[in-house]
Parts: C-alpha cells; sequence; structure tokens
C-alpha cells in the first residue's frame, strides 16, 4: 500500500488557487436559460401579466422560444470557440431539464384540458431515467450520447409547451385566408410528444443496456480466466531447521 506523503500548506493554498472554475460566454448565456426557469413559473402563475388580448400568453411564448434559440446558440459558441468544458456538460443538459419539467408542471394548473398531471408525471420520469442511465454509464467508464430521437423530443416539447400556453387564450388563429388550429395543433403535438419521449427512452436503455452487458461479459470473461489458472504443483516447502543451543 502507497501512503502519500503530507502536502504542506502553502501547496495546498496553491492548488486550491489553480482549481477555480472558469466561466465562459457559452457558459453564461446557459446560466440565462437556468435562470429563466423561474421567471417562466411566475408569468405562468401570477395574474399580473393576465390580460384580454393574451399579453401573459405571448410573453411566456416568447421565453420559452429564446430559451430554445440560446440552447442552440451556446452548444454551437462551445463548439466553435472551443470551450467545450466539464461545468458546460453539466448545466446545458440540466438547463433543458429544468425548463421542460418545470414547464409541464406549471401546465398542468395552467391549462390541464391540454396538460394532465399524468403528462408531467412521464415526462419528469423520462428524463429521471435517462439521467440515471447516464450516472450509471459514466460509472462505468463510458458515455451515451444523445441520439436523434432525443433531439426530435426536444423540438416537439417546445412545440407543445407554446401550442397548450397559446391554446389557454385562443382556440383559432386566422392569418387572412388561413385558419391555424391552436388546439388540434396542442393536442397533437402533446400525444406526439409522449410518443417520441416513449421511443427516445427505450432507445437510450438499448443503448445503454447493449454497452453495460457487453463490459460485464468483459469481466465475467476476464474473472473466469483468473480463476481457471492451473497451480503450480511439484514445489515442496523447505522446512525450517531449528536453531541449536549454545
Amino acid at each position: 500500500m502507497r501512503i502519500a506523503a503530507p502536502v504542506r500548506d502553502n501547496e495546498l493554498l496553491r492548488a486550491s488557487s489553480c482549481t477555480c472554475v472558469r466561466v465562459n460566454l457559452p457558459n453564461y448565456i446557459t446560466l440565462t436559460r437556468i435562470f429563466s426557469v423561474p421567471v417562466l413559473i411566475w408569468i405562468l402563475s401570477s395574474h399580473l401579466f393576465a390580460g384580454r388580448h393574451g399579453e401573459r400568453e405571448l410573453l411566456a411564448c416568447g421565453l420559452v422560444i429564446a430559451a430554445a434559440i440560446t440552447d442552440a446558440i451556446d452548444g454551437y459558441l462551445a463548439r466553435k470557440r472551443g470551450q467545450i468544458t466539464t461545468l458546460g456538460m453539466l448545466l446545458d443538459p440540466l438547463a433543458d431539464k429544468l425548463m421542460v419539467t418545470a414547464a409541464y408542471i406549471t401546465l398542468v394548473q395552467f391549462n390541464p384540458a391540454i396538460v394532465p398531471a399524468w403528462i408531467a408525471v412521464l415526462v419528469i420520469a423520462r428524463e429521471f431515467l435517462v439521467s440515471g442511465l447516464r450516472t450509471i454509464a459514466a460509472t462505468e467508464g463510458f458515455t451515451i450520447d444523445a441520439s436523434d430521437l432525443g433531439k426530435l423530443k426536444m423540438v416537439v416539447q417546445i412545440v407543445s409547451v407554446v401550442a397548450a400556453i397559446l391554446d389557454h387564450q385562443w382556440r383559432q388563429w386566422y392569418i387572412g385566408r388561413f385558419v391555424l388550429d391552436i388546439h388540434l395543433t396542442a393536442h397533437m403535438a402533446i400525444w406526439f410528444m409522449v410518443a417520441i419521449s416513449l421511443v427516445s427512452a427505450i432507445d437510450y436503455f438499448a443503448a445503454f443496456w447493449s454497452k453495460i452487458d457487453r463490459t460485464a461479459t468483459s469481466r465475467r470473461k476476464k474473472r473466469s480466466f483468473i480463476l481457471s489458472r492451473p497451480k503450480k504443483f511439484g514445489v515442496a516447502p523447505v522446512p525450517m531447521q531449528p536453531k541449536e543451543e549454545k
């Protein structure tokens, strides 16, 4: 067993001063998305912005769309400027999950006809499942990248949230001769979101299981190889000769 040498106080101070977390521009943009979550809850839960012309609904939709745009911007800037950090890898999915779960939980109260409680539970359970699988995968030494289904799911969630918020004030929008049925769009987006969430969760679980099963199989092979090694025979122990008393 190796015992590390004691570290002096000045070395500890030098190490602690060098391990400070640097927040770059993409991380700042991600933080603004996190800070917009309580603002969205406040707008939808408060009657301060309520009006006959749908001011509250339009303001909440604008905030959700702006958060979705910043989600694309911070990822693009991080890749282009080479500023992909561990902090950013932690904050970016956290901001997405906070925004989505907070929106659906608030919509259960704001527009329960479109978003019943079981849909919010399903969305939250799916996010917990994927986060748990990624945590277990990280402990096993591999990562589960975001799939195309997961990215499509995020887009569909944003569309369903915006449609559900607008449905609280309008059923239809008349744009010239074109009629946009917001109520039908909200229902279709919610049910499509449920379907794509279930399919993407199964896809994540299949990817996780294939990797974890391959890792477990390789470990079993190594263990069986170690246990099946033949022991060396034919070497007799040398007896200890008693010392002669003087």
